[in-house]
């Protein structure tokens, strides 16, 4: 009986070993999937978002990144949104000094701004929109970003 419960015991912390083990790798793996980071005057971002495993990547990679951006486009009178991706980002410090100037391929953009003031201008199908955002030294600015587009078959 004491021998059982000893093999017992083993195989219980041997499971919650090869659980720990198999979180860890889970977690890995979602952070594999991020596009490489790019610079432009000294500010790190990475965008994209495209399929289900890259956009839970950057879903897990946000709290990382003091600005987030999401970009999606809704057909006016439909519940349904997508996502846009080829939105130019343009985001601006409080002296009006451009600070990024890109083009974002995904629908997801994370940009490692310093603290401070700033105006981001997301352009997508020639329509542009801006807000005014305030990058604190602690946690993640998240900004929605949505254009109405016409219904389909609208002339």
């Amino acid at each position: 009986m004491i021998k059982t419960r000893t093999r017992n015991h083993a195989l219980s912390k041997a499971a919650a070993s090869l659980c720990l083990v198999i979180g860890a790798l889970a977690s890995t793996a979602a952070w594999a999937q991020l596009p490489p980071a790019q610079t432009q005057n000294g500010v790190e971002y990475v965008s994209g978002g495209i399929g289900k495993e890259e956009s839970d990547a950057f879903k897990a990679a946000q709290s990382q990144y003091p600005l987030a951006l999401t970009f999606a486009s809704q057909a006016q009178g439909s519940p349904a949104v997508a996502y846009a991706g080829n939105v130019q980002v343009v985001v601006r410090d409080e002296h009006d000094a451009n600070v990024l100037n890109v083009t974002s391929p995904g629908p997801l953009f994370l940009a490692r701004l310093s603290p401070g003031k700033y105006k981001v201008f997301a352009t997508y199908e020639g329509e542009t929109q801006s807000k005014q955002i305030t990058i604190a030294s602690e946690g993640s600015v998240d900004i929605r970003f949505l254009w109405k587009r016409p219904a389909s078959g609208a002339d």
